[in-house]
């Protein structure tokens, strides 16, 4: 029998990411540890580097095909992760 105040495990976790303010590093964590799922494997075996600062995506890209493609797909990317994460993560790619 649940009581008035239980919570899901999920709701609850949810609650203790943003009582101590990480939620959002947290979904920044997400995005680099699925960035294969993403944009794909092929894409994500030929990015080098990739983190994110102040609400911008830094990647280095060892292909400049890939990169002119990445940059090309730039809002596509931006929509995906804003609507995986139902919050803006991001607002803007930097290609290093």
């Amino acid at each position: 029998m649940r009581k008035a105040n239980d919570k899901s495990l999920k709701d609850a976790i949810e609650q203790m990411l943003n009582v101590y303010k990480i939620k959002r590093k947290f979904d920044e964590t997400s995005v680099i540890a699925h960035w294969p799922e993403l944009v794909g494997k092929p894409v994500a075996n030929r990015t080098k580097e990739l983190f994110i600062n102040n609400k911008k995506l830094f990647l280095r890209v060892e292909s400049s095909v890939i990169k002119n493609e990445l940059m090309m797909m730039r809002t596509q990317i931006i929509e995906k992760i804003n609507e995986e994460a139902k919050a803006i993560l991001i607002e803007e790619i930097i290609f290093l």
